[in-house]
């Protein structure tokens, strides 16, 4: 199995490649820059794999939720790479990445998910790992950090650059369930991988026509109401 998997939903840009279990990454601090790296990432990674294009069995990207642009950037050209290869897709939540990625890293089965949304809200959702990929315990949703649940009365471990930018709100009010606080945790494309080998084996891909992004906001780009 040969997967090349990609995400620019947060300022982490990154590109993996999956080839056989072995696991190739590229990532960097982009800001707002995808567009102008993600392409020559893509390159550089299939080079150090030894792999093209055309040797590749689906193509793996990061949906959402995210920054606007970041999002919408990793689909297009998730899309455009998934037409001009005929290659399936498969999509991956941002939030499930950086649950992955803290199971990788901490081997913690309870994870709950909080990254910073702008606009005074956190995307939010909690996580338990079977069979070594986490699996989603409540429904992702973006509300102000003060809003924020968790799943059940477990003890769990915080994820996720939301639970420090909104330290009272979240740390402090839910502080009796939570184990330890990875703030740190961010998605990236090797975490994507686990999660995009599982939907592989199962037959759960896409055509390219279905790469749509997730946003969760419906006004992505709200305004405040002009004065009166």
């Amino acid at each position: 199995m040969k997967l090349l998997a990609l995400d620019t939903c947060t300022e982490n840009c990154s590109v993996a490649v999956y080839r056989h279990g072995e696991v190739f990454l590229a990532h960097e601090i982009a800001g707002q820059k995808h567009s102008e790296r993600i392409l020559n990432m893509i390159d550089s990674v299939l080079g150090q794999a030894g792999l093209t294009l055309s040797e590749m069995d689906a193509l793996v990207f990061g949906r959402g939720p995210g920054s606007f642009t970041g999002v919408r950037i990793g689909v297009a050209v998730a899309q455009g790479i998934a037409f001009a290869r005929t290659l399936p897709v498969i999509p991956i939540s941002t939030l499930a990445a950086t649950a992955q990625q803290t199971y990788l890293h901490t081997n913690v089965k309870n994870i709950s998910v909080a990254l910073d949304a702008r606009m005074g809200e956190v995307y939010h959702a909690d996580f338990v790992v079977e069979n070594e990929v986490v699996i989603p315990l409540s429904e992702e949703r973006v509300c102000p950090p003060e809003q924020v649940t968790l799943a059940d009365t477990r003890i769990w471990t915080a994820a996720g650059n939301g639970w420090s930018i909104y330290p009272a709100q979240l740390q402090q009010r839910l502080q009796h369930q939570l184990a330890e606080i990875r703030d740190s945790a961010f998605p990236d494309a090797a975490s994507m991988l686990p999660l995009a080998v599982s939907q592989y084996q199962s037959g759960n891909m896409l055509s390219a026509d279905q790469a749509l992004p997730v946003y969760l906001r419906n006004n992505v780009a709200r305004k405040k109401a002009p004065q009166t």
